[in-house]
């Protein structure tokens, strides 16, 4: 895959978590999951997810010019 359709899907999966942030679908289900309220257990998965999402962005599509600036030079491993 290249860099820049890497770069790409992960824009398009930051704007899809963007869009799923509010659940307002879980706001009024009483209902329990994992022994934690259902809203509650959604946003520990979303927290989790974009932690995942974000390590990602840095290492493909971190602008390699502030690599350069900053002299860590990128090793262009994969």
């Amino acid at each position: 895959m290249s860099d820049t359709l890497k770069r790409l899907t992960l824009y398009g999966a930051l704007i899809l978590l963007y869009l799923l942030h509010n659940d307002l679908w879980l706001w009024h289900d009483p209902s329990l999951l994992l022994g934690l309220p259902v809203g509650l257990t959604y946003h520990v998965l979303y927290c989790l997810t974009a932690a995942v999402l974000l390590a990602l962005l840095v290492r493909w599509a971190w602008p390699s010019e502030l690599a350069i600036r900053a002299g860590n030079e990128p090793s262009g491993e994969g």
